[in-house]
């Protein structure tokens, strides 16, 4: 059994620029959002700990008056001269707030759409607050899951806030490195597979730090009616969609093999044109993502669609698909037969992580960087369909890279796995604009001699 609570992990620049606006004399506002799970409110408590005059609110989607009340009640802790506000109006309330906080205080408003939900003036009230942070040096730190709202309170030319906010920080799952630090004593191999399943999310690697077992812990959260994650998907698309019926709809089609636009219209029984829309709001919440063969264009023809999301990605392709059955992955035996179903999947997670960790760092033994990272499809030189898991060049444009992902190769496989990956990538269409070709096998687990490791991806960059 691991530990109940895991050690903070990572956000050092987000630390470091959040204490920077903390420490100053200044007052200023900052803006944190980004998909449940990721650990804002978490990196948020780790930077205001152990500081003086912190008024943290974190709201919920309770009415109007209920939520004033309570923000009452928890200022009123620090400042009995508090309790004399009436829960009617938030500017009166936060005025009051400017005036009686000792100077250099810090609010904190977490789950800030859920208050502008039920009082859409509020973030015209802050604005007015903004106004007269300088003077007062205290700090207003607002965050949210929702990142459409957070982004357009911000972002958005025609909102209140824009321009205001001295920091804007988009929280992200923190990247493969870091599974290391979470589950030290796990062998690699190990660490990858949980890595298909629950990605870069603090909360779900701390639900899997209290137990071994990784496929008792996906039963136990995600596949029991009772499991803390058994309606994730459907929560992560209410914080930002109105329709999320449409929305699961196509992440479903799409992680049961419906890649192209028009698969999924044909399974939808609906006009390609009419997913173009919300496809791209998927892509803009980094839900799904949009694929294009290395070289070709961004918008054409060959595109497809992947979940970006690993949990939704494993939850659409595996978990939904079996929904029906409480049982699922429930026993030792059928646990034993779906690791043969999830080796096949695990390959596509280990390509890439392998074109994920390229954007961040050159190969073992070389200080080569490398860009435009992507797979290709298509027919080549020799007129016949082909596919490659890793293609990418260097900045000067001279060097291509091309490269296969494998989870396991036995080492009398390699030379012959090699050379037919040079003969591949001498057949690409455009293989002879480059001086020079690189080819490199990239193998999981037990690697052959000179093929690039799962090691190389739990370095740091």
């Amino acid at each position: 059994m691991g530990k109940s609570r895991m050690e903070f992990l990572d956000r050092i620049e987000e630390r470091q620029r959040l204490r920077r606006l903390l420490d100053a004399s200044n007052g200023a506002l900052a803006c944190l959002y980004g998909r449940r799970r990721c650990g804002k409110t978490r990196l948020l408590r780790e930077c205001v700990k152990n500081r003086r005059s912190v008024f943290y609110h974190l709201a919920d989607k309770s009415e109007r008056t209920a939520q004033m009340s309570r923000f009452i009640q928890e200022v009123s802790v620090q400042i009995p001269a508090f309790r004399a506000a009436t829960p009617g109006d938030w500017g009166v309330i936060l005025d009051l707030w400017v005036q009686l906080a000792p100077r250099g205080s810090i609010l904190v408003l977490d789950e800030f759409p859920y208050l502008v939900q039920r009082d859409e003036a509020l973030p015209s009230i802050l604005q007015r607050i903004c106004d007269v942070l300088p003077e007062t040096g205290h700090k207003v730190v607002i965050c949210g899951s929702s990142q459409r709202m957070m982004q357009g309170f911000v972002l958005k030319q025609s909102e209140p806030l824009y321009g205001r906010a001295k920091e804007i920080m988009p929280i992200t799952p923190l990247p493969f490195n870091w599974m290391k630090a979470a589950f030290p004593s796990w062998r690699r191999i190990d660490r990858l597979k949980a890595w298909g399943v629950w990605g870069g999310i603090p909360r779900y690697w701390e639900l899997q730090s209290e137990e071994q077992d990784l496929w008792g812990c996906v039963h136990r959260n995600a596949c029991s009616p009772l499991g803390i994650l058994r309606h994730e998907p459907q929560f992560l698309l209410l914080d930002d969609l109105g329709d999320t019926a449409q929305a699961s709809a196509v992440l479903s089609f799409v992680g049961n093999g419906a890649n192209r636009m028009s698969e999924i219209a044909a399974r939808m029984g609906r006009p390609a044109t009419d997913l173009s829309r919300p496809l791209q709001r998927l892509d803009e919440l980094g839900l799904v993502a949009r694929e294009t063969p290395f070289g070709a264009d961004s918008h054409g023809k060959k595109s497809l669609y992947r979940i970006a999301d690993h949990f939704l990605n494993f939850w659409y392709t595996f978990v939904q698909p079996n929904l029906s059955r409480d049982d699922f992955l429930e026993s030792a035996n059928e646990r034993k037969i779906f690791e043969s179903q999830y080796e096949v999947y695990l390959g596509g997670v280990w390509e890439r992580l392998v074109r994920e960790t390229l954007r961040m760092k050159p190969l073992p033994g070389t200080d080569m960087r490398w860009q435009n990272m992507a797979r290709w499809w298509g027919a080549g030189l020799d007129h016949h369909p082909m596919e490659l898991d890793i293609v990418a060049e260097s900045p000067d444009g001279d060097t291509l890279l091309v490269g296969e992902a494998k989870l396991s190769v036995r080492e009398d496989e390699a030379p012959h796995l090699l050379s037919l990956l040079e003969s591949r990538a001498g057949n690409l269409p455009f293989s002879a604009k480059y001086k020079r070709i690189v080819t490199r096998l990239f193998v999981a687990d037990n690697p052959p001699p000179d093929a690039v490791s799962l090691a190389w991806c739990e370095e740091s960059p």
